[in-house]
């Protein structure tokens, strides 16, 4: 499971090492805004990450809502390969938790701030299990409308498991509006940023943005706040990854263009179209 980001400031944790409910937690590995993950073993010591809902109000019930749903939608999606392991969610000592499978490495955020030679080593790997992780997801019935670096773990062997699912929707058959649009910016679609309607064609613009990142080590859209973001997105100007990286295999730099068209009706129809491109270009064990 991920250590804290080094470019991160440390959150004091909800809790502290040891007994919790069934739980016993033994060091705490990473802390956000939201939960806190723990290092931890159940009652019969079996290694477990343990994600800790951190304290908010009384009256947020939203934060509360939003962490329970996507304990939930794990539950149904997680038995896949690239997909982090679900156990068990509920409710401890006052806390809400989510019991997962246990991951030896780093998240691909971590990995890219310290240009960590993994990737150079498993870049292939790394882009095909995204995909393929995605693709689950779509095909599963749900958008996870929060694809980014932070959110994919990378282990020993250079495979991803897609974690995070707190923000995930049910896949509308149509571009929907959505009533709230949290999210990060910079690996947001323009028709997201716009509260326009989006459907499962906004996690396939996320997964060129984290794409390009991978490949070019920039950010296709850089910006300090969603409209400065939303300006480049739309005025034209974006180089493309092969310009950047001239080493990239052929085809590759026009996949994650495609990904990134500004129009969600030119990116790619599904993730599948997406997976079989990437295999016949790079594929790797």
């Amino acid at each position: 499971m991920p250590f804290e980001d080094a470019s991160s400031q440390r959150i004091e944790p909800c809790r502290k090492p040891g007994a919790f409910g069934r739980f016993y937690l033994q060091e705490l590995v990473n802390s956000g805004g939201m939960a806190d993950i723990f290092l931890a073993t159940d009652d019969a010591k079996n290694i477990r990450a343990m994600r800790l809902l951190r304290p908010t109000s009384l009256l947020d019930f939203a934060t509360r809502s939003r962490f329970v749903r996507g304990c939930e939608i794990l539950s149904q999606i997680h038995n896949h390969d690239y997909v982090i392991g679900y156990h068990s969610h509920g409710k401890a000592e006052g806390i809400h938790y989510c019991e997962m499978e246990y991951v030896e490495g780093w998240n691909l955020k971590q990995l890219l701030f310290t240009r960590d030679e993994l990737l150079q080593e498993s870049v292939g790997n790394i882009l095909i299990d995204m995909a393929i992780a995605l693709e689950h997801v779509h095909d599963s019935g749900f958008m996870h409308l929060d694809f980014k670096p932070e959110n994919v773990l990378v282990n020993r062997s250079g495979h991803v498991r897609l974690v995070d699912f707190d923000l995930a929707q049910p896949k509308p058959d149509s571009p929907q509006k959505q009533s709230k649009n949290p999210g990060t910016p910079a690996y947001m679609a323009p028709e997201q940023l716009k509260r326009e309607g989006i459907d499962h064609r906004v996690d396939i613009f996320a997964f060129g943005v984290t794409a390009y990142e991978l490949l070019t080590g920039q950010k296709p859209f850089p910006g300090d706040n969603a409209d400065e973001i939303l300006r480049r997105q739309l005025d034209g100007s974006l180089r493309s990854a092969e310009d950047i990286n001239p080493a990239l295999p052929p085809g590759l730099s026009k996949l994650v263009m495609k990904c990134l068209d500004k129009d969600p009706d030119r990116r790619y129809p599904i993730m599948s179209v997406a997976v079989l491109d990437l295999q016949n270009m790079l594929y790797v064990d």
